[in-house]
């Protein structure tokens, strides 16, 4: 079981000190971080939590979770790894390969492909 938790629709008020002292009601928080925009600098309105131990995380989880602050509703549940997004389409050396249908161009990508 992870240590990580997930915080999520947070006022944008709340800061990573103000969510590090909430926590450290349960027990030691090693790391609280509030997500900020990189482009206006302002709350994302979720962060993470990393506690000590797997059992004050889920002391953490149950006594917070549906908890109000600043009249909004806050989730608090386990985080979950991120996903992998190398697929076709993303921006990565991945999305930029030939399409896998056979039927479509010539299979190298580039110009004049098609079926017709």
């Amino acid at each position: 079981m992870s240590s990580k938790i997930y915080v999520g629709n947070l006022p944008y008020s709340v800061t990573d000190s103000s969510l590090k002292s909430n926590f450290s009601e349960f027990g030691t928080v090693s790391s609280a971080r509030v997500m900020m925009d990189r482009d206006t600098g302002t709350s994302k309105g979720f962060g993470f939590v990393e506690m000590a131990s797997p059992e004050l995380a889920q002391a953490a989880i149950s006594a917070l979770h549906g908890m109000s602050v600043d009249g909004r509703s806050i989730v608090v549940t386990l985080a979950r790894p991120r996903e992998n997004k190398d697929k076709a389409g993303d921006y990565s050396a991945a999305g930029f390969k030939a399409s896998k249908r056979a039927d479509v161009g010539y299979g190298t990508g580039g110009f004049g492909g098609g079926r017709y």
